[in-house]
C-alpha cells in the first residue's frame, strides 16, 4: 500500500495525516495480478509496483482515472484519509485568516456514506433554508476543495459533486458554530 504524509497547519497545530492507495486490496479481490492490469491498462509496470508496494511518492490523476475504470471502483474506494490524532504545537505563519474560510478540523471522524446524494445547487438552498445566507457556487466548492465539506463523488467538468446528507449535516453544523457565531 502505498503511505502518503500529509501536514495541514490547523493555525496553532499541525495535524499529521495519511493517505493509503489499497490497490494490493483490490487487486486480490478482483483476482487480477499486477501484470494484468499493466496490460488492461497501459500504465508501466514498474509505476503499479510502486502504487502496490507504497514505494511510490505519488499517483496522477490520469493512472487513478485508468485505475478505476479497469477496476470498476471509484477513487474513494482506492484511496483511505486517516487523520493522526496527536497534534503538536507550532509557531503559526503571520498570514491574513479569512473569517468565512474553515480550518479543518481535527479529529473528525471520517464517515462512510452512500454514492447518491445531493449537488452544489441542493446544498446551498438547504444551506439558505436552515441560515438564511446564501453562499456562492465559489465558496462552496472552496469548502470542497480544502475538505470541510466532504464529497462521495468527486466533480468534474461534465460531473457535479455529490455531497451525502451526512456529509451536509455535519457541514450544516460545522457553518452554524464556526461561522454563524462569529459574525
Amino acid at each position: 500500500m502505498l503511505t502518503l504524509y500529509l501536514f495541514l497547519c490547523d493555525n496553532w497545530c499541525m495535524i499529521s495525516s495519511v493517505i493509503t492507495i489499497k490497490l494490493k486490496k483490490l487487486l486480490e479481490e478482483r483476482g487480477k495480478s499486477i501484470f494484468q492490469l499493466h496490460k488492461e491498462t497501459d500504465i508501466t509496470y514498474p509505476t503499479l509496483h510502486k502504487i502496490a508496494s507504497g514505494k511510490g511518492e505519488g499517483i496522477s490523476f490520469k493512472v487513478l482515472e485508468k485505475l478505476c475504470e479497469n477496476l470498476g471502483c471509484f477513487p474513494s474506494d482506492l484511496l483511505l484519509f486517516e487523520r493522526n490524532t496527536t497534534t503538536q504545537t507550532v509557531k503559526p505563519q503571520s498570514a491574513k485568516v479569512d473569517p468565512e474560510k474553515p480550518a479543518s478540523t481535527p479529529g473528525t471522524p471520517q464517515t462512510t456514506v452512500s454514492s447518491d446524494g445531493m449537488t452544489v445547487r441542493e446544498v446551498r438552498k438547504r444551506l439558505f433554508a436552515a441560515t438564511g445566507k446564501m453562499l456562492s457556487r465559489e465558496r462552496i466548492n472552496n469548502y470542497i476543495t480544502n475538505g470541510t465539506l466532504r464529497t462521495t463523488q468527486p466533480g468534474g467538468k461534465s460531473t457535479p459533486h455529490i455531497i451525502s446528507e451526512a456529509d451536509y449535516l455535519e457541514f450544516e453544523a460545522w457553518y452554524k458554530e464556526n461561522i454563524l457565531k462569529q459574525k
